[in-house]
């Protein structure tokens, strides 16, 4: 006979009475995690803008605690606590040599992690510690008021979404930055999930730094794609991410909601749905199907939550950064369908990558 779960009993603090639990609640480690989940998320931002990762990596070889410290113009005591840290997290390994301890970058802190690697995260993670952290200060106020939190996290009303959004010329670049590091690496298997070679006029809406359109031009050698933005973005996008060599990659400058959209055979819409409401996502969407050419199609490209709401908790979490950072929210397959039909769209197929995004193609 299979034994039941092992209990332990616990006296509360008044000794008169007896609580009975399971052996898997007599101690909460994953609630200690969570409650200390922000400690791993500071550390690592901590790490990456002193350039900890940067400084091992171009030291090629490496460093003692000192070399460090004096590398990244910090307290000894600091770097101390903060290596260990980093080493704790699986982000550096130590060794021993002449009984001192020395310090390196493990494989992945090397790949994603040092600035001057093509797949580099460090501009997501500044972006996540200067900006998105800062509003998640604000969440048990979103979740009152089911609104997003850019006022009282810098001082900017957000009645213009991307008013707030590029509030700066350095929070849109920083904005940028993170887009493109996010499409350099998961860029290829939303391009590949479906096979879009048929698709050889492209407009990719809110297209950004371009990264996206990079990957679908390396991908299909006869599209064209075209990055469809406001004229601020493309300025930018021109000055840092997109050169004069990419032939096949153009600009349209414009706002998808207020100007017209040029005929095309393919729509990239590309974490941008879950920006807006249900309703601004029908008027966009439906905007997309007027202007869509005979058999063409639109790719929404985005973090997909299942169906019975189990997950993933990655995309729980994010609609929750949608909560305080705009307007909109991840959603489900079923309901990025129901957008698509109500703007007219048929045949709605949907790919999952096994990775963050996973994508929706809908036809004409």
């Amino acid at each position: 006979m299979a034994e039941g779960p092992r209990k332990s009993f616990l006296m509360e603090p008044t000794g008169t009475t007896t609580v009975t639990t399971t052996s898997a609640a007599a101690y909460p480690r994953k609630i200690l995690d969570y409650m200390e989940g922000f400690l791993v998320s500071k550390t690592l931002f901590t790490a990456c803008e002193l350039g900890v990762f940067d400084l091992l990596a171009s030291s090629q070889r490496p460093l003692s605690l000192e070399e460090v410290a004096q590398g990244i113009r910090a307290s000894l005591d600091g770097t101390e606590r903060l290596l260990a840290a980093c080493t704790g997290l699986d982000l550096l390994n130590t060794h021993t040599l002449d009984g001192q301890v020395i310090y390196s970058n493990t494989e992945q802190s090397s790949v994603y992690l040092t600035q001057s690697s093509p797949v580099s995260l460090t501009q997501s993670i500044h972006y996540s510690s200067k900006t998105i952290y800062l509003c998640w200060h604000y969440l048990t106020d979103a979740v009152r008021e089911g609104s997003n939190q850019y006022e009282k996290a810098f001082g900017v009303k957000s009645e213009d979404l991307f008013e707030a959004l590029y509030r700066s010329e350095e929070e849109m670049v920083k904005f940028m930055q993170l887009m493109n590091s996010i499409w350099n690496i998961c860029g290829r298997d939303v391009v590949t999930a479906f096979n879009l070679s048929p698709f050889t006029t492209i407009y990719d809406l809110g297209g950004c730094s371009g990264a996206l359109a990079k990957q679908c031009v390396l991908t299909y050698p006869e599209c064209t794609v075209t990055i469809f933005d406001l004229p601020k973005v493309v300025k930018t996008s021109r000055e840092h991410f997109v050169t004069d060599d990419n032939q096949r990659v153009s600009f349209h400058e414009g706002d998808f909601f207020k100007d017209a959209l040029p005929d095309a055979d393919l729509y990239i819409l590309a974490r941008i749905l879950h920006d807006w409401t249900d309703e601004r996502s029908i008027e966009l969407l439906t905007k997309v199907y007027r202007a869509c050419r005979p058999g063409g199609g639109v790719l929404v490209v985005e973090a997909l939550l299942c169906e019975d709401g189990s997950g993933p908790l990655t995309a729980q979490l994010y609609s929750l950064n949608m909560l305080v950072q705009t307007e909109g929210k991840e959603r489900t397959a079923a309901e990025y369908t129901a957008l698509l039909t109500a703007s007219g769209f048929q045949n709605i197929q949907v790919e999952r990558t096994g990775k963050i995004y996973d994508t929706v193609l809908g036809r004409k």
